[in-house]
């Protein structure tokens, strides 16, 4: 199967928030950062689509760029400059502000998704109609949405709705509710806060040594151990891959997006050095 790269779209006007979206903060991050990581758990390259006028922006500049390239405004063109700058990968295409998106979400987006259809869309909880900006669009996806557009089709969603797109219920109601307005965003940050919970983590090795310490219990708003192991990354720099370790919740081998729930206690298991 192609592999699949991840795009998060940050090339919008803010118009409604009156600031800059991709720069509002939760526990310390921006949105931005938090929608990157995400997307980097889950794909071989990650890239923030911009607009020309923002690639000097610090907090985009900060990460790999994808400027438009093709005519056009609205999230339409920075799918199909995806598509455009590398054929032969699909592309998880995200909005930025998706603080609710979790590890989960994606998990059964990639594993449900349908490299034979044009996209594989979750339906909004809200309308049932498709959400184009938590989307895989395959490779064929670029003609399609190049002659969608120059028949000045400008919607995505309406592209899915009526071209070949596998459709999937979300796991989470609230995992594609975006942020667009300063009393949404309050509203997002009082609920974010509210999930807060306390854990118990482990350290072994070499995550010992660069932690400073062999346990701890902290408060993190971390849903599963893939969002607490990066959110611990940016707290101590680790330097081991996700990919080189494996996780124990509750004494338990887990996979990386099961859910969390305070009390837990969570290991993560560094490579074994020797035979």
């Amino acid at each position: 199967m192609i592999p699949v790269y991840g795009l998060v779209l940050a090339g919008g006007s803010s118009t409604r928030m009156r600031r800059d979206k991709a720069s509002l903060l939760y526990r310390g991050k921006t949105q931005l950062d938090r929608a990157f990581e995400l997307a980097a758990r889950h794909c071989a390259e990650v890239f923030v689509s911009v607009r020309a006028a923002q690639v000097t922006d610090p907090s985009r500049a900060a990460h790999p760029l994808l400027v438009d390239s093709v005519p056009g405004e609205g999230p339409i063109v920075g799918i199909r400059s995806g598509l455009a700058a590398f054929p032969r990968v699909a592309w998880l295409v995200m909005a930025c502000d998706l603080p609710f998106l979790s590890d989960a979400a994606l998990d059964y987006l990639l594993r449900e998704r349908d490299p034979d259809a044009l996209a594989t869309a979750f339906l909004s909880t809200h309308d049932n109609l498709p959400e184009p900006l938590c989307t895989v669009w395959e490779p064929a996806a670029a003609a399609a949405l190049a002659d969608y557009q120059a028949g000045g089709g400008q919607c995505p969603r309406k592209f899915l709705i009526r071209n070949r797109a596998k459709l999937l219920e979300p796991l989470d109601a609230r995992a594609l509710d975006n942020i667009n307005t300063p009393d949404e965003y309050a509203a997002a940050l009082a609920a974010l806060e509210s999930n807060t919970m306390k854990l118990r983590v482990q350290y072994f090795a070499l995550m010992r040594e660069q932690a400073g310490r062999s346990e701890e219990t902290l408060e993190t708003a971390a849903a599963t151990p893939a969002e607490l192991y990066g959110e611990l990354v940016g707290r101590y720099g680790f330097t081991l891959a996700r990919e080189q370790l494996k996780v124990a919740v509750n004494s338990e081998f887990s996979e990386w997006s099961r859910p969390l729930a305070a009390g837990d206690d969570v290991v993560f298991i560094p490579p074994v050095a020797g035979g």
